[in-house]
């Protein structure tokens, strides 16, 4: 009865982060969207929201790992921060600016939709710089996913290509961001977890978005005396994606990544869901038809990667059974040996 309730409670706990992690992501964005909409809040500054993101989740993880050291700080020289970590904040800092910018021209459906397109980028960066190896039945499905999206664009009835553009680039540059954690960090075997990832990182974010900021943004925030810094809505957005990076934390932590892929589908229906009904954004038949498509190319992707991940640990369980064996049948061949030299003597 003991074992059955540990997996009940295990199984509790896990469908609850997936939950929390499913309701702040849903939180973030819209809340973006809310913010950044001129039809809405009406503050159309995506550079100064990123930036205020950045500063404020840069503090508290310095305050978690540096003050409270409830989070482990990672050993790292300057050569290896400057060489691995500031790439790899010039990519998220590009990434968060173009995503939040799409805000501004798109629906939050059709955004869901575009965003189908990650693993399509993953895969052919991870192909171009050797960390996958490239296989024509996953490259067709990655051609089946991109018509799938292509079919939802098409049947989109807002379109802007302007904004098309800028969420097509921020999944670009946020694919390329993951497949230079491979090679910049983990495989020198640093592995940094969110709030580690925001303790290194987000300085970085925050000094590259100053550039674009001070010539884009700083003009008309300085020239624009009616607008006003909102604490309370600027304080609860910046927690709530703090909140956010600490679920994905505890999501990781206690799941696995696979999980948070699938509970991020799960994510998308209800955002597009959300979206229609509550937003009232135009959702198409063919804007449906065409993530669906999509939809089913992601998750036979979601499955192949599952598959290769239980193969890969099944073989690292049979290399180690090998060696404890040959270690067995060492320590025997000694003990034999030991054996006869003392009947010899």
């Amino acid at each position: 009865m003991a074992v059955s309730d540990s997996v009940v409670k295990k199984i509790v706990l896990s469908y609850t982060y997936v939950a929390i992690w499913i309701f702040l992501s849903f939180t973030v964005i819209v809340y973006n969207k809310y913010i950044l909409d001129r039809k809405m809040y009406n503050w159309p500054y995506p550079i100064s929201l990123t930036m205020i993101h950045m500063a404020f989740c840069s503090s508290l993880a310095y305050l978690l790992v540096r003050v409270f050291k409830l989070v482990e700080p990672v050993s790292m020289s300057r050569d290896l921060y400057f060489k691995s970590v500031v790439p790899i904040g010039a990519l998220y800092s590009l990434s968060l600016w173009f995503s939040n910018s799409a805000y501004i021209y798109l629906s939050v459906s059709f955004i869901q939709m575009l965003k189908a397109l990650m693993p399509v980028a993953v895969y052919s960066i991870g192909v171009l710089f050797k960390k996958e190896a490239f296989k024509n039945e996953t490259m067709a499905n990655m051609v089946s996913i991109s018509l799938g999206v292509a079919v939802a664009a098409y049947g989109e009835a807002k379109f802007d290509s302007w904004g098309v553009t800028l969420q097509l680039l921020a999944v670009a540059f946020e694919a390329t961001r993951l497949v230079l954690i491979q090679i910049l960090l983990n495989s020198k075997g640093i592995s940094l977890n969110p709030i580690t990832s925001l303790y290194y990182i987000a300085p970085c974010c925050l000094v590259f978005l100053s550039v674009p900021w001070i010539v884009m943004e700083y003009p008309s925030l300085r020239d624009n005396s009616s607008l006003h810094l909102d604490f309370a809505i600027f304080g609860t957005n910046s927690a709530c994606a703090f909140a956010l990076n600490l679920a994905v934390f505890l999501l990781v932590g206690k799941t696995s990544a696979l999980t948070m892929n699938v509970a991020g589908v799960v994510k998308d229906w209800l955002l597009i869901a959300f979206s229609w009904s509550v937003i009232k954004d135009t959702v198409t038949p063919i804007n449906l038809i065409g993530y669906g498509l999509a939809f089913l190319g992601v998750a036979y992707y979601n499955h192949c990667k599952l598959q290769a991940l239980k193969a890969s640990e099944a073989q690292k369980k049979a290399q180690q059974a090998d060696e404890e064996a040959g270690r067995l049948l060492e320590q025997k061949d000694g003990e034999g040996n030991g054996r006869k030299n003392d009947n010899q003597n």
